[in-house]
């Protein structure tokens, strides 16, 4: 993994004076960092400190993570379930199902999306817990704001990410994500943490686990299925596969219950 510490950039190239930044480094880089300095400035927001923190690391390859994505460069539904280690997430199943078998009833009866289905999509997100992310959704944000990759849904996110750390009074560098900015063991980009999530916990999976209800549910309604409200998750035919077989093993376990 590729990434440039943001200390050393500011030690060596980037100097902040009040708003303005002064450094050899990539015009491009120079440019996009001080119209996002610009841009929370104009919100009364001042992400100087966050840009500043030691801990905070630009990823400057973010856009090849996205484009060697398994959804763009695998076209058969066994290949992909290879890569998503879809035999290890069944062999997870039961212990999953049994020790939330409770919380899932709730979710589907609360929210009207089957319980398999459910299982399913966290077992493929994150399987069942076992991972969180081991990067940092603002550094992700930022890094796709800085290289012009989805830069207008990078900056969504950034204010929503930042909505949502100041309301639960969290420490944005601490949190962890997908390399695409996607938080806890759902899965939940910032926005959709705004609208959707239950609970207070990121890490909380009864939270989880009702969070996938009512972000289906939402689309369930507008799709008209839950098959397509899928896809709002990811929008890739070879997800939905994966996410539906492993419902359907999902299914047969709490049939058996």
């Amino acid at each position: 993994m590729y990434r440039i510490s943001f200390l050393s950039i500011l030690v060596c190239t980037l100097i902040f004076v009040n708003t303005s930044i002064a450094h050899t480094f990539s015009p491009e880089t120079e440019e996009n960092l001080q119209k996002l300095i610009d841009h929370f400035d104009k919100k009364g927001v001042d992400i100087r400190p966050i840009l500043e923190d030691d801990r905070f690391e630009l990823m400057p390859d973010i856009k090849d993570k996205f484009v060697r994505a398994a959804e763009r460069v695998i076209e058969d539904v066994e290949d992909y379930k290879k890569v998503l280690g879809y035999d290890k997430k069944v062999s997870k199943l039961n212990d999953f199902v049994t020790t939330y078998s409770d919380e899932l009833e709730i979710a589907e009866q609360e929210y009207g999306i089957p319980k398999e289905v459910i299982v399913g999509i966290i077992g493929v997100e994150s399987e069942f817990g076992t991972y969180a992310g081991r990067y940092n959704p603002f550094e992700a944000y930022v890094s796709m704001y800085v290289v012009n990759y989805r830069a207008k849904f990078a900056l969504a996110q950034l204010e929503e990410l930042l909505k949502f750390t100041k309301k639960n009074n969290l420490d944005v560098l601490e949190l962890k994500s997908s390399y695409a900015g996607a938080m806890s063991y759902a899965q939940f980009i910032p926005y959709s943490l705004n609208r959707w999530w239950v609970g207070d916990n990121l890490y909380d999976m009864p939270s989880n686990i009702y969070s996938v209800g009512k972000y289906l549910a939402h689309f369930k309604d507008i799709t008209g299925s839950t098959e397509d409200a899928i896809l709002r998750y990811n929008n890739s035919t070879l997800y939905r596969e994966a996410v539906l077989g492993l419902a359907k093993e999902a299914e047969g376990i709490l049939k058996a219950d």
